[in-house]
């Protein structure tokens, strides 16, 4: 979901890729429906397993398990920001719903951070 929002949004500010630690090797059915009621797409998108190299290639790592990301990520700790975001998998539709809403305003919010601080290295 953060990684179709990121792509819609901020895909000047954000070059995103997502991996989780349980990857299912698909988007949930109720995700998938809930960004395509809002005109998401997502296209080649699936669940991919997160490995030690996409960490250490990343910027940035959001990490929205629900546990402390600097234990999960300790070789990154310093690239890890967390989002307490529930997991939408085993919640309907009106769950992905609301989960959707919470995900676009922390994208919104990155996008915008990122963006005033790309300014402010262009201003110096």
């Amino acid at each position: 979901m953060a990684e179709a929002w990121a792509r819609h949004l901020a895909s000047d500010v954000i070059e995103p890729s997502s991996a989780g630690t349980s990857a299912l090797g698909e988007v949930a059915r109720a995700t998938s429906q809930v960004l395509a009621e809002r005109g998401i797409a997502i296209d080649g998108q699936f669940s991919k397993q997160l490995q030690e190299r996409d960490c250490a290639e990343a910027e940035l790592i959001i990490n929205i398990t629900g546990a402390q990301g600097s234990k999960i990520f300790a070789a990154h700790a310093d690239k890890v920001e967390d989002w307490n975001v529930p997991d939408p998998y085993f919640g309907g539709l009106e769950m992905n719903r609301l989960i959707c809403e919470v995900v676009e305003r922390r994208v919104t919010d990155l996008a915008e951070r990122l963006r005033n601080k790309m300014a402010k290295s262009k201003a110096q």
